[in-house]
């Protein structure tokens, strides 16, 4: 399985070293063209590299009302001005509905010369599910960490994941951090913003054996941020590595 780290340009000024040695990151194209922290995308190796489109994040900072056309273009144009290999497609069903959600994503694919990586939601449904695996190779689920999915629903995830099995479609979660339930539900790939909670939250990451374990600091002030980062990171790798191998 592979473990994209995701949010990774809030450290790239003090951790570029160890970032170079993250096997899977995922970023945003909002966060990208907002920061222009670009250098580890032109070095990165094409399939170790997921770009979200940021369309939530850009809708929640935008005043007034969006064109989504020209979102879609300068999305377009960033994929092809930094060759990425896989990028997801504007999941703003709720926003927009789904036949537009369509429509966007059938431009996105005509400018970029490339299948994107469909987002399926809940209110999709099992059919369009069905339909999805079959004409894609690589689709995701999202709704997780807007518990659009809840916890109590995940066994949702062994049916979907058997009928893209059977049409040889690789499965992206979206925001699935439970690593407890990484080895129950065998998706393709998930990504997580968990490695960066150390700094928000006080918590350290420690990878032992066959997982990564999570404790808080009580009774400390977090006084140097930066290296709980790095340490969290350098757990991570780890676990990232392992995963790779045997979950």
């Amino acid at each position: 399985m592979r473990i994209y780290l995701a949010g990774y340009t809030c450290c790239e000024n003090y951790l570029q070293k160890e970032l170079n040695l993250v096997p899977y990151l995922l970023e945003s194209f909002y966060t990208l063209k907002k920061t222009k922290k670009l250098k580890i995308i032109k070095n990165i190796k094409k399939e170790k590299f997921l770009l979200d489109s940021g369309a939530f994040t850009f809708m929640n900072s935008y005043k007034g009302k969006i064109n989504w056309d020209k979102y879609i273009e300068d999305y377009a144009n960033f994929i092809n001005e930094y060759d990425i290999k896989y990028f997801f497609e504007l999941d703003i069903d709720n926003i927009i509905g789904i036949k537009e959600v369509e429509r966007l994503r059938n431009k996105l694919e005509i400018l970029s010369g490339k299948k994107c990586i469909p987002v399926w939601h809940k209110s999709r449904g099992l059919e369009y599910w069905k339909k999805t695996c079959k004409e894609y190779d690589y689709i995701a689920i999202g709704g997780i960490v807007t518990k659009e999915i809840k916890a109590t629903e995940y066994d949702i995830f062994i049916p979907l994941l058997k009928i893209a099995k059977e049409n040889n479609c690789k499965v992206h979660g979206l925001g699935f951090t439970r690593v407890p339930l990484l080895k129950k539900y065998h998706f393709y790939s998930v990504d997580s913003t968990a490695w960066l909670s150390g700094s928000r939250f006080g918590t350290l990451h420690q990878f032992n054996n066959k997982r990564i374990e999570s404790k808080k600091i009580k009774g400390k002030r977090i006084k140097d941020y930066k290296e709980i980062n790095k340490f969290n990171l350098e757990q991570w790798i780890k676990f990232q590595n392992y995963a790779d191998k045997y979950l």
